[in-house]
């Protein structure tokens, strides 16, 4: 029965080929820290909440719409189209739920899809069942899954765990559907790829570059994202998301 569901989600969500789509180039943006650089870890993956605001801003003027993945029909309908991303669920990603408030207006709505690690919810530096709950409750953020434990999966023999469970926990939290995994490191392979359609309907990479459908296999389970980083300029900004 739940597999049945899954099926009429995805008719629902995907809907039919459109060859507008073949034409069509939308950026799918990857974010980790929003934060300082505190000197622990990689500088790379922070984003300062200044940045980042200007950014989303930047989106906002230029008339960009911002969907997450239960959305995913409406970027044939909308303008502009444009994904962002967080992976692990750090809990400064609070930095960013707090921009998208600030920034929400009438015509304007900041939303984001924040990929977490399930068995890490809660961890110090990681956000908690009450932040996810909060901002799923807020319409502007999306939680979704990137397994339980965060292995490359590439790795792993029995993959129900870090698939299967990792979904069941995070719609407890929220009570919203899981639809979409980010793969860990970007990671994933034929068989990956086989078990993850079991449980979800969009699989996410790190492979740079603007999705475009192009009708190749498991096209859906394939998504590129590219990286905005802690040295990433707004002129290199415009150009990653300025898609003609």
């Amino acid at each position: 029965m739940k597999r049945i569901s899954l099926i009429l989600l995805g008719v629902l969500l995907l809907g039919l080929p459109e060859k507008a789509a073949a034409v069509q180039k939308i950026p799918i943006l990857i974010y980790h820290s929003i934060a300082e650089y505190n000197g622990h870890g990689s500088k790379e993956l922070y984003v300062s909440p200044e940045n980042f605001e200007k950014q989303m801003s930047y989106l906002r003027d230029q008339g960009y719409t911002l969907l997450t993945f239960e959305r995913w029909r409406d970027r044939m309908k909308v303008k502009k189209p444009i994904f962002i991303t967080f992976d692990d669920g750090y809990k400064n990603n609070l930095n960013a739920f707090a921009i998208f408030q600030k920034l929400s207006t009438i015509n304007f709505k900041p939303t984001g899809t924040i990929f977490v690690i399930s068995d890490f919810i809660g961890r110090t530096n990681r956000l908690s069942i009450s932040d996810l709950k909060r901002m799923s409750d807020s319409g502007l953020i999306s939680i979704q899954s990137h397994t339980a434990t965060h292995p490359d999966l590439t790795k792993v023999e029995d993959l129900k765990y870090e698939l299967k469970v990792s979904k069941e926990k995070i719609q407890e939290i929220t009570g919203k559907p899981v639809i979409a995994l980010a793969f860990p490191y970007g990671n994933t392979n034929e068989q990956v790829v086989t078990e993850t359609k079991k449980y979800y309907l969009f699989g996410l990479t790190t492979t740079p570059g603007p999705y475009s459908q192009t009708g190749i296999k498991n096209e859906l389970y394939l998504l590129p994202r590219t990286y905005i980083k802690y040295s990433t300029t707004m002129e290199e900004f415009v150009k990653i998301v300025k898609i003609e």
